[in-house]
C-alpha cells in the first residue's frame, strides 16, 4: 500500500494528488494507495481519498504503507523516517497558492542531499521517482535530541 500524504495545510496541493492519480492510471502504480488530502479537496475513481485520518488510524496505515509520498512538511517526513519508510516527496510552491513561501524547496533539497528521500522536482511525471524508489535505501534517521539534551546540560552545569 502506498501512502499519500498532504498534511493539514490550509492550502490545496492538487498538483501532487493528480501526479499520483496518473502514475496509477498509467500503471506506474499498481498498489493500494490511501491519501490523507486534507484541505485539498479532490474526486478520484482510482485513489482512496480521505481529508482526515486521526492519530491512531494515521499511526497504522504509515505502519502498512510500503512506500509514502508526501508533501515537504517536516513533521510528516520524520515520522515516516523514524519508522524507515521510504519517502517520495514533493515541495509546495507558493507560485501555485500551496503555500505562503518555497521552503519545502529547502528543506526537501536538505533531505535528499543527506540520503533521507528523494525529492520529486518535477511532478508533471512521478514514474522515473518511483522507479528510483524501488531500489532506494534510506539514510537511517539518527535525532539529535539526545546530543541538544547534552550540549543544554553541560551549559547549566558549567554557567549554573
Amino acid at each position: 500500500m502506498i501512502l499519500v500524504i498532504l498534511g493539514t495545510n490550509d492550502k490545496p496541493f492538487v498538483r501532487l494528488i493528480q501526479a499520483v492519480e496518473q502514475a496509477v492510471k498509467s500503471g506506474a502504480i499498481q498498489e493500494e494507495v490511501i491519501v490523507q488530502s486534507g484541505f485539498t479537496r479532490y474526486e478520484s475513481d482510482v485513489l482512496n481519498i480521505i481529508p482526515y485520518i486521526d492519530r491512531e488510524e494515521f499511526a497504522a496505515k504509515l505502519a502498512q504503507a510500503d512506500l509514502v509520498i508526501t508533501h515537504g512538511g517536516a513533521g510528516t517526513i520524520l515520522t515516516a523516517l523514524r519508522q524507515g519508510k521510504v519517502v517520495l516527496a514533493g515541495a509546495r510552491k507558493q507560485a501555485y497558492g500551496e503555500h505562503v513561501n518555497d521552503h519545502q524547496t529547502q528543506l526537501l533539497e536538505a533531505f535528499e542531499s543527506s540520503g533521507y528521500l528523494i525529492y520529486m522536482k518535477d511532478l508533471n511525471d512521478i514514474t522515473p521517482y518511483l522507479e528510483q524508489a524501488k531500489s532506494f535505501i534510506p539514510k537511517a534517521y539518527e535525532s539529535s535530541r539526545d546530543g541538544m539534551v547534552r550540549l543544554i546540560e553541560d551549559w547549566i552545569d558549567t554557567h549554573l
